[in-house]
């Protein structure tokens, strides 16, 4: 009964609940291992399905993009959301490095992806600096995240330097997902749910903002 007792109680500190379900990786490395899996393997099934040629590769772009967003408005809004929404969302919030760089994880086949494009390109693709720009600014969180980099810039100049580069990040996924769409003319359907998790995003990491300042 005892040794019965002990395994219930480590599954449930693993996540496993009464009826094994629930399950959530509990280490950072757990966290990248998986998101990049995750990304790999949905990326291997489109170009299996599709091929490597230029319709394969924008729906293995569409897919990466989409999954590694999926993990960076977590890591972008959860905090926000802890602080005002209670303790029930506490987790995100203690999960915020652990999704950020999940996120960046992610990216590396998406990254990949573009790359990729560049190789099979017929005509030119045009300026990237824009997403470019994005890319380093993920990995650079990345970098800078690590304790020991952590500590050298010091509390306040390591959340100046996150904020930006989260904002930044957030821009690039918002010309994907609201500006060339809607320079286009026809609005893509499938864009809308990652566009309104953006304005989202945006919005409950203002109100988190006031929030904490006037209190």
């Amino acid at each position: 009964m005892a040794r019965m007792s002990g395994l219930a109680h480590l599954a449930e500190r693993r996540g496993l609940g009464r009826h094994g379900v629930g399950w959530c990786p509990t280490t950072t490395l757990s966290w990248m291992g998986i998101s990049f899996l995750i990304a790999f393997a949905g990326a291997a099934i489109v170009v299996a399905v599709f091929g490597a040629g230029s319709r394969g590769t924008e729906l293995g772009l569409k897919w990466t993009a989409r999954w590694s967003f999926l993990l960076f408005w977590l890591a972008y809004a959860g905090t926000a959301m802890a602080t005002l929404f209670g303790p029930r969302l506490a987790g995100l919030a203690r999960r915020g490095r652990d999704l950020g760089l999940a996120f960046a994880s992610a990216q590396l086949v998406h990254v990949g992806f573009v790359l990729w494009l560049y190789h099979i390109a017929t005509e030119p693709i045009g300026d990237m600096s824009f997403f470019w720009v994005g890319v380093l600014c993920a990995y650079l969180l990345a970098l800078f995240s690590l304790p020991q980099l952590h500590d050298v810039l010091g509390q306040r100049l390591w959340r100046i330097l996150r904020t930006i580069a989260v904002e930044y990040i957030a821009l690039v996924f918002a010309s994907d997902f609201i500006f060339l769409p809607l320079q286009v003319g026809k609005y893509p359907r499938s864009s809308l749910p990652f566009a309104l998790m953006l304005v989202s995003g945006a919005s409950l990491r203002i109100a988190a903002f006031v929030r904490r300042h006037r209190s």
